[in-house]
């Protein structure tokens, strides 16, 4: 009884003690933070923030009221007027996003949100406790969501210039992440645009996907700083990330170097909060987080901002939302190391190496601009042109992934090599398991000044009636572009247990091949099994041949069932089944892979024979 009495006072001092120190953690805060309730029209305030080097600096802030529900509902913002000689100058300008604000010693919240073409230097404060709160409302587990595997189309893998997919990449920038759209004109609140200091790309690739990254909030700015380097992490001290300082997040580092800057508003030991609106909206995220030199701000008309280099790594970001981003200083985030290798037209050969972060939205779109940088610092973009592509990709724990593609056209060989390169990775990134993890890509560009390309002409065979288990040849006549016949002698044996009757003979490219195939789509149950598919994707330069025959059965995820029972087939067909499945009319009974030719060959024939008894 006695040991059950001193359990219980146990227990009840251990809540009163963890109830005791949240509010005291609240306590403490609230003489930290000035109270959004008490704010009122004509108060004076400090900010602070990067002009010029590392070291923050003070200017003044006017505040003319608070704005309720905005940005979003249940939210404020604080509208303030900053004065000081440089702001009147600049204006608010991209870069100061999360400056810091106090009054009387107490901060307030982050400078976040301004008017373009504004004549006065009004900006938009994100209350302090709101950028807290929505980063500590977190569920009982962080990180990624279970295994929640989604359906692959084929085109999605199919990695050719003629799929749809590469027709609306071709025609704009890829669409990807969430947006935020900048405002149209000056009479519009909206997010500091963030400078997205570009080094390494060429400004024709910049200029192609800078829509979409003005489209997520951010200034693509290019020649502005030095290259982020692939260096480890620094130990960081009570001057690393203070308030005011520049924060840099490298979303490309090395050879190429593509990061965002912003300013820190509060660090709390271990945990900054910065910017004070959203990076990218991601949610959870694993993004690099640097230290930041400024060498100047850049005044502009339209949009000021900070010219930033970024310094050391020193934690990650894990918290992209909707009142800013949250890191954690000492925490080394997830990069995948990626190596592209170009041998020129002209005989020379190039090395690239860098590091993208692992994002499901992010790392796409930043393999096509690395890859598309890479093609156009030597080579033609418009014109005949020849791209072979050799990639490799890593992925622990399973086989490694092979890529192979050649490209020969007038028009867009650059472009469909990037995206070919980039779209086995979107299907991986997005395939919803989360033991994925890429420890590596490489890719090897072969480039050369001429289009040689091909088409199926005929086919012809040695004989129309045949024997189980014998050999026959099949010949498959093939027309260049400059009016030379290829020949291409295909041995084919017919299998043993083939059924008698009549046999498709069908010769075709791998797109060809592909969409005589019921098999559109499918759900992988595993990461293995989509490693697995991806390998198998047939080539778009080269020719098939496959052997079929007529007869009733399903593809079940992406599995070929043939010869289904009668009985299996009207349980598919009847009205209590829906969906998972589709009924097939023919089965493969032998398919091979051609060695590729001298041109990239496209186009498809059909040949029939029939099997005969002994």
């Amino acid at each position: 009884m006695l040991r059950l009495v001193f359990l219980i006072l146990l227990l009840a001092g251990l809540s009163v003690g963890a109830s005791g120190q949240a509010a005291s953690n609240s306590s403490a805060r609230s003489d930290q933070f000035f109270p959004l309730e008490e704010v009122k029209p004509g108060m004076r305030a400090v900010g602070y923030t990067v002009f010029e080097g590392s070291e923050p600096k003070a200017f003044g802030v006017e505040i003319l009221g608070v704005l309720k529900g905005f940005p979003n509902p249940q939210q404020s913002a604080i509208i303030a007027k900053l004065l000081g000689p440089e702001l009147e100058h600049t204006g608010v300008f991209g870069g100061m996003s999360g400056s810091p604000v106090y009054i009387n010693g107490r901060l307030l919240g982050a400078i976040a949100f301004g008017y373009l073409f504004a004549k006065d230097p009004i900006a938009g404060i994100t209350p302090i406790q709101q950028m807290i709160e929505v980063f500590e409302q977190r569920p009982a587990k962080d990180g990624n969501p279970t295994d929640r595997p989604r359906p692959v189309s084929f085109s999605e893998i199919a990695f050719n210039e003629h799929s749809p997919e590469f027709a609306a990449f071709a025609n704009g920038p890829a669409q990807a992440g969430r947006q935020i759209a900048a405002a149209p004109a000056g009479q519009v609140l909206a997010p500091i645009a963030a400078p997205l200091a570009i080094t390494g790309i060429p400004p024709s690739v910049i200029a192609r996907f800078a829509p979409q990254f003005r489209e997520w909030g951010l200034l693509p700015v290019a020649g502005a700083a030095s290259a982020a380097g692939m260096d480890g992490l620094k130990k960081a001290d009570e001057h690393t990330l203070k308030p005011g300082s520049t924060i840099v997040v490298p979303l490309v580092r090395g050879d190429f170097s593509i990061a965002v800057s912003g300013t820190v508003t509060y660090r709390d030991q271990n945990r900054i909060y910065a910017f004070g609106h959203p990076l990218l909206s991601l949610g959870v995220s694993d993004l690099p987080m640097n230290e930041g030199e400024v060498v100047t701000v850049m005044s502009s008309s339209a949009n000021s901002f900070k010219l930033t280099v970024p310094a050391a790594m020193v934690g990650a970001v894990r918290g992209d939302r909707s009142t800013g981003i949250y890191g954690e200083l000492g925490v080394e985030p997830r990069l995948i190391p990626v190596e592209i290798r170009l041998r020129t037209s002209r005989g020379g050969r190039q090395s690239y190496r860098f590091e993208v972060v692992s994002d499901r939205f992010l790392t796409p779109i930043l393999l096509q601009m690395t890859t598309l940088a890479t093609i156009s610092s030597t080579e033609r973009m418009v014109g005949d042109s020849t791209l072979h592509l050799r990639g490799r990709i890593a992925v622990k724990g399973q086989p490694e992934i092979q890529l192979e593609n050649r490209l020969s056209t007038s028009v867009n060989a650059p472009l469909a090599a990037a995206f070919s390169f980039s779209q086995p990775i979107n299907v991986l990134l997005n395939s919803g398991f989360s033991d994925l993890v890429i420890e590596r890509i490489s890719l090897d560009i072969v480039s050369e000044d001429a289009r040689n390309t091909g088409k199926l002409d005929r086919l012809w065979i040695n004989r129309t009636e045949v024997k189980r288990g014998e050999k026959i040849e099949v010949q498959a006549f093939a027309r260049t572009e400059s009016g030379g016949e290829y020949v291409e002698r295909i041995p084919i044996e017919i299998p043993a247990d083939a059924p008698l009757g009549p046999l498709q003979i069908i010769v075709g490219d791998g797109p060809s091949i592909q969409a005589t195939e019921p098999r559109t789509g499918f759900t992988p149950k595993s990461l293995g099994q989509l490693v697995r598919e991806i390998n198998r994707m047939r080539k778009s330069d080269r020719l098939y041949v496959r052997l079929a025959r007529a007869e009733t059965g399903a593809a079940i995820n992406n599995e070929e069932l043939p010869s289904l029972p009668p009985s299996v087939l009207a349980t598919l067909g009847s009205d209590r089944t829906a969906g998972g499945y589709v009924l097939t009319n023919s089965t493969t009974l032998f398919e091979k892979e051609l060695p590729p030719a001298e041109f990239v060959i496209s186009g498809q024939r059909t040949l029939t024979v029939k099997v005969i008894a002994e």
